[in-house]
C-alpha cells in the first residue's frame, strides 16, 4: 500500500518533461494515487499523464487562467472519478523584466497565471472536498515568496501571495477538513531554469549561494509533496516549507 492509495490527485500545468509538476505526478503515482493532469495542450496533458506508473491517470487540458474552463475540468473529474482528495497548484511562467520597463499587461498576465489562478483552481477544488469533509491543497511558491531579486517584480509579487493565500485558504478551510500548506522551491533543474542553467556566471552564482552547492532535482520538491499530500500531514496547515538546499537560511 502506498502513502496515496485510492486517493484522486489534480496537478495543474504538469506536462513538462523536466518539470516540478511532471515529477510530482509521478511520485504520487508511484504511492498509489490516481493522478490527473492539467497542462494548456490536452495531447501533451494526456501523454504525461500515460507516462505515469499505473493505470488510471488522466491528462486534461485546462487554461488555468481561463474560470470556465476551471469550472468545467473541475466538473470533469467528480464526473469522470468521482473526487478530488489533492490540488497541487502548480501552474506557473516566469518572465524577467526591469520594473522601469515592465508593461502593465505582461504584470497582469504573470500574477492572472501564478496567484489568481491558484485561488480559482483551489476554490474550485475545495468545494468539492469540503462535501466530503477531507482534502489537501498544495501550493507551489518559490524562494521569491520570501526574498526579491531584480527584473523579475510580477513573479516575485505573485509567489509572495502565494505564501499568504495559502494562510488564507487554511485561516477559513481548515473546519472543513482541508489543509492548505505550500512549497517554495529553491534554483531547481526545469525546464523553465534551462536559460539560466546554461548560463555559466549564473550557475556559479547558485552553486556558491546554495549551501548544498548545487541546483535541485524535480523530484526532490516532489517528496515534499508526498508529505503534505499524505495522512503524515493532517495537523499542518499555512505552512510554506522551502525546498532550497538551504539558500534561504545564509547571508
Amino acid at each position: 500500500m502506498g502513502l496515496l492509495t485510492g486517493k484522486i490527485a489534480v496537478v495543474t500545468g504538469a506536462a513538462s518533461p523536466r518539470g516540478l509538476g511532471k515529477a510530482t505526478a509521478k511520485l504520487f503515482a508511484e504511492h498509489g494515487a490516481t493522478v490527473v493532469i492539467t497542462d494548456l495542450d490536452e495531447a501533451q496533458a494526456q501523454a504525461a499523464a500515460d507516462d505515469l506508473p499505473g493505470e488510471g491517470h488522466m491528462g486534461m487540458a485546462c487554461n488555468v487562467t481561463d474560470k470556465e474552463a476551471c469550472f468545467a475540468t473541475a466538473a470533469a473529474v467528480i464526473e469522470k472519478l468521482g473526487a478530488v482528495d489533492i490540488l497541487v497548484n502548480n501552474a506557473g511562467i516566469q518572465f524577467r523584466k526591469p520594473m522601469l520597463e515592465l508593461e502593465t499587461a505582461d504584470w497582469r498576465r504573470v500574477l492572472d497565471i501564478n496567484l489568481t489562478a491558484a485561488f480559482v483552481v483551489g476554490r474550485e477544488a475545495a468545494k468539492r472536498m469540503a462535501k466530503r469533509g477531507r482534502g489537501k491543497v498544495i501550493n507551489i511558491g518559490s524562494l521569491t515568496s520570501e526574498l526579491a531579486r531584480a527584473t523579475v517584480a510580477p513573479y516575485t509579487v505573485a509567489k509572495g501571495g502565494i505564501k499568504m493565500l495559502t494562510k488564507a485558504m487554511a485561516a477559513e478551510w481548515g473546519e472543513l477538513g482541508i489543509q492548505s500548506n505550500a512549497i517554495g522551491p529553491g534554483y531547481m533543474v526545469t525546464d523553465m531554469n534551462e536559460a539560466l542553467l546554461s548560463n555559466p556566471d549564473f550557475d556559479a552564482w547558485v552553486k556558491g549561494r546554495t549551501p548544498m552547492r548545487r541546483w535541485g532535482l524535480p523530484e526532490e520538491l516532489a517528496g515534499t509533496c508526498i508529505y503534505l499530500a499524505s495522512d503524515a500531514s493532517n495537523y499542518v496547515s499555512g505552512q510554506i516549507i522551502y525546498a532550497d538546499g538551504g539558500m534561504i537560511s545564509v547571508l
